[in-house]
């Protein structure tokens, strides 16, 4: 599905069919852009291939089953079963040095029947990690030198919130208001503190919430720009079905430029899931240095 773009595009960012994707119908050749640092369709039938990191194995499989592959024989499926301790499933790639600009595309579906409330990463992470700095640094504030994450995920934080709740960035940078990070809302709105609007400059558009449906595809696009060190000039925008729903401007991610994001990756975490066992599958993930889009169907 490719949802037509709004009144509030962003004229100097590219949006639907303009992309990477569209020089490469059904994403054949796609890798051979000199701007992909990763594709994966997942119908090699080996993660270890093309990801450095695969977490929890045995909830992290292959699945054959049509309604749950996009495309091609296979897509990965992340399961989380019933149970009170936190469970956090992902696949993992390291970007070498890292990049100042990252675009991470990926289709993704939520089970029908998706039921989980509060603490739950359930969709693509972008992230720095400077020297020293582990990679479970989870409650560790980002002080502009140690790291930066930025995650496009979905947040119900309440019962009658529609599942899977409200698209948002869940944001560790050096002005994020509690130890555990910042939920950034198309709309302005930021948690904790939704009191206080975001400062995301002059040049903000607000845009509305919006809530997917269940059992279904969509297609998702996270994009980080990192900022000048010494200047509010960070971005982070995110597409759905190619069209743009959130672009947050004026950002300060880090204060130094070795602070690059080398980290990318795509999962279902969830805190404490008591209330059912749940599961997510994902397809057709690229990596780039620039705007990829939608996958094109070959005529």
């Amino acid at each position: 599905m490719l949802l037509a773009a709004g009144p509030a595009f962003a004229a100097d960012l590219s949006e639907g069919d303009t992309g990477l994707a569209a020089k490469h119908p059904g994403d054949v050749g796609l890798e051979n852009e000199p701007a992909v640092l990763l594709h994966d369709d997942f119908e090699t039938g080996d993660l270890a291939d093309k990801w450095d990191n695969i977490f929890q194995q045995n909830r992290t499989q292959y699945t054959t089953d049509a309604p749950h592959v996009h495309a091609g024989r296979r897509a990965l499926q992340f399961t989380v079963p019933q149970q009170a301790a936190e469970l956090s499933n992902a696949v993992e790639k390291h970007l070498g040095d890292g990049y100042d600009v990252v675009f991470l595309r990926y289709y993704s579906q939520f089970e029908a029947g998706f039921d989980e409330l509060g603490s739950s990463h359930n969709g693509a992470h972008l992230e720095a990690l400077g020297p020293g700095t582990p990679e479970a640094s989870a409650g560790v504030k980002a002080d502009g030198r140690n790291k930066f994450l930025i995650a496009f995920e979905n947040w119900r934080e309440r019962e009658n919130e529609t599942s899977p709740g409200r698209l948002n960035v869940y944001v560790y940078h050096p002005a994020q208001r509690s130890e555990w990070g910042d939920h950034f809302f198309p709309t302005g709105s930021v948690l904790p503190f939704s009191y206080k609007r975001g400062d995301f400059g002059d040049k903000f558009v607000p845009r509305p919430d919006i809530t997917q449906k269940l059992d279904q595809w969509y297609c998702y696009e996270l994009m980080v720009r990192a900022n000048t060190p010494g200047q509010s000039d960070g971005r982070i925008a995110c597409w759905l079905d190619g069209k743009l729903i959130a672009d947050f401007q004026n950002l300060r991610l880090r204060d130094v430029p070795t602070l690059k994001i080398n980290r990318a990756s795509v999962g279902l975490h969830i805190h404490s899931n008591t209330r059912r066992a749940n599961k997510k599958w994902y397809d057709d993930v690229v990596i780039a240095t620039a705007y990829i889009g939608p996958r094109v169907e070959p005529k």
